[in-house]
């Protein structure tokens, strides 16, 4: 998600780098691939995705194409859900599957790490688990209230639904519906919460403080000062939590990744070296909804 006036960062929060080490030393999400028009082909300016197969290494790998209007050359991102390619509304096919099949090493050895980190889908029924803040929750469902209404006891979520009894496939839609609702209403004063603590430990000015419902990324900073985070990072321990508000709050004295970036980060958050790499590892845990 771009903001304007500002240039997302290249290092994505949600997993696996978004780009893979550069065969000739070049930028591979700036890759020096022509982007041919077409005098037949319009442009709508708006998003296209496709679902494409490719062989590598005498394998067969799915991998989901988007193209975005305004995309400079190709990006390749691995994680749980699989292999994503994102390139410019009139890149050649070919051009990408170039890209890919020059990668090929480092989308396979990728695929291979995530092959035990695959997102499970999350069950919306009494007994399932869901995350919440590190912590396991017991999901206890009822059915045929007048109210929605979610609550937590311990370690069980309540959840109260209007769906009637025996319609397994209402009681599940609304349930997932009521309780990202309700960690949603849990996220913003938190988040805020602790945004404005380490702001004011470090001598910055609050910045405004924003949910949004990213699937890819934790959060992101612009330069209004504003920052948005995922509502599924309160699936996250709080400490992991705590490293993605002092991650977006240094960009707000470095716009970038440089070194001096990750020097800010570890003023604010000593151990985030090691935070980052449990983030990392356990991505897909947080990711089922």
């Amino acid at each position: 998600m771009k903001w304007p006036n500002f240039r997302l960062p290249l290092f994505d929060l949600a997993g696996t780098a978004i780009q893979p080490p550069p065969a000739n030393g070049g930028d591979l999400l700036r890759s020096k691939i022509p982007l041919l028009k077409s005098p037949a082909s319009k442009s709508t300016g708006a998003d296209e995705s496709d679902e494409r197969t490719i062989a590598l290494d005498g394998r067969r790998v799915d991998y989901k194409l988007v193209r975005r209007r305004g995309r400079r050359g190709v990006g390749l991102k691995v994680n749980g859900t699989g292999m994503t390619v994102s390139a410019s509304l009139t890149t050649p096919i070919g051009a990408i599957e170039d890209m890919i099949g020059k990668n090929e090493q480092w989308v396979l050895r990728k695929l291979g790490e995530w092959s035990h980190r695959k997102i499970t889908p999350q069950r919306w029924e009494t007994g399932a688990t869901i995350f919440y803040m590190g912590e396991p929750l017991t999901l206890m469902i009822d059915a045929g209230y007048t109210r929605v209404h979610v609550d937590q006891a311990g370690p069980h979520l309540f959840v109260r639904i209007k769906a009637a009894l025996g319609d397994a496939d209402a009681i599940a839609e609304q349930s997932e519906v009521a309780v990202i609702n309700w960690i949603k209403r849990q996220a913003l004063p938190y988040l805020a919460q602790r945004a404005f603590f380490f702001a004011k430990l470090h001598n910055l000015t609050p910045p405004r403080v924003f949910i949004s419902s990213a699937n890819n990324r934790w959060g992101s900073c612009n330069s209004r000062r504003e920052i948005r985070f995922s509502w599924r990072l309160m699936k996250a321990r709080p400490a992991l939590i705590d490293y993605v508000v002092c991650h977006e709050l240094s960009h707000l004295r470095q716009m970038n990744h440089s070194a001096a970036f990750w020097q800010e980060v570890e003023r604010m958050c000593p151990d985030y070296a090691a935070l980052k790499s449990e983030l990392d590892q356990n991505d897909h845990r947080f990711r089922a909804f």
